[in-house]
């Protein structure tokens, strides 16, 4: 982005920027059927001026809000935008994914099939639910699939034992996993410095900053990514990292039984600099670059790389990379059947 591009962004929000407000389904099978307890996710809905709705599924920080921050304005000129944001003080990945059943489900009725946009471990909520959604015999009505640095199982961060992650997000998981139940406090406050300090790493090239967003938008976002990594509680973080440990490996249901996933189109963007999160044994590396058309026939992988001169792209970096990533997702959108027509076969 330039800075005039910040400019116009900035004049479009106006003295009154538009809030995004809280969606619920007008009817939620899935979830009375699942019983799951624990605390919901909430969806915050803001109106697009598009006919394809996006549903953003984020990492474990920040929110998914947050992880679009930059790519608000592009989505909303294809849609509707649905943000999922997880619970601060719990997680049940049986109730989010009955929650997806519902969302999708509802935006049927209303004649609309959404892209669902998944970052990182959003990504590996995605797939355990298209997997659950194919065990049941049934396959989600899409428009598109957009998998941001797919996390899905521990493996992917975490080696088999005795050896050590590689990486400082398997070192700071690693723990939650030995521990038979929710872990001690300086376990979880470790893990709020590490996001923190990820974060702010990014957040300290002010130069960059200055060309991506005005300074009332930095300070907005650093105020709310912050205020989540803080917010989260003990509970809360271990139930995410359970739900984390429970996902199934893609290799793991690699049969003609459960596969493909979807027919919709898919895309699967891995940064460039991919080995600073993720195993270089990752199965959901392996089997995304290997055998994509298993999963998604009509799926592509594309590396997603910086300009010359300018710092290599990191794991999820939609927010300080997000130029990069405009790219292939203009280019996706821009392929999509027009909304009412049938996807290929």
């Amino acid at each position: 982005m330039r800075p005039l591009q910040t400019l116009v962004r900035s004049a479009e929000r106006g003295p009154r920027p538009v809030v995004a407000e809280s969606f619920a389904p007008g009817r939620s099978p899935a979830v009375e059927r699942c019983g799951a307890a624990g605390p919901r996710a909430e969806v915050r809905r803001e109106p697009g001026r598009g006919r394809v709705p996006t549903i953003v599924l984020g990492g474990f920080v920040p929110d998914a809000g947050e992880q679009v921050f930059l790519l608000r304005r592009f989505l909303l000129s294809r849609g509707d935008l649905y943000a999922v944001v997880y619970p601060k003080n719990g997680f049940s990945l049986d109730l989010l994914c009955a929650q997806l059943d519902d969302l999708v489900d509802d935006l049927r009725v209303r004649g609309q099939r959404p892209v669902v946009l998944a970052v990182s471990f959003g990504a590996g909520l995605a797939l355990e639910w298209l997997r659950r959604t194919r065990e049941r015999g049934a396959e989600a009505e899409l428009a598109g699939i957009v998998l941001v640095s797919p996390v899905a199982c521990t493996a992917d961060l975490i080696p088999p034992a005795p050896a050590r992650p590689s990486t400082l997000v398997g070192r700071v998981l690693k723990p939650y996993f030995d521990s038979p139940g929710e872990p001690a406090e300086p376990v979880v406050e470790r893990s709020r410095l590490v996001f923190s300090r990820m974060f702010e790493a990014g957040a300290q090239n002010r130069v960059a900053l200055a060309r991506l967003m005005s300074r009332p938008e930095i300070e907005q976002l650093h105020g709310a990514v912050m205020g989540t990594i803080r917010g989260l509680t003990a509970r809360g973080a271990w139930e995410r990292v359970r739900a984390f440990g429970a996902m199934r490996s893609p290799l793991e249901y690699f049969s003609p039984a459960l596969l493909p996933l979807a027919a919709a189109p898919a895309l699967v963007l891995f940064a460039e600099r991919e080995d600073a999160m993720l195993e270089p044994a990752s199965p959901t590396a392996f089997a995304f670059r290997r055998a994509l058309p298993a999963y998604f026939p009509a799926g592509s992988t594309t590396e997603v790389r910086a300009r010359p001169g300018s710092p290599p792209v990191q794991h999820a970096s939609l927010i300080f990379h997000v130029a990069e990533f405009l790219v292939p997702l203009r280019a996706f959108y821009g392929r999509l059947p027009a909304p009412g027509l049938p996807l290929a076969a």
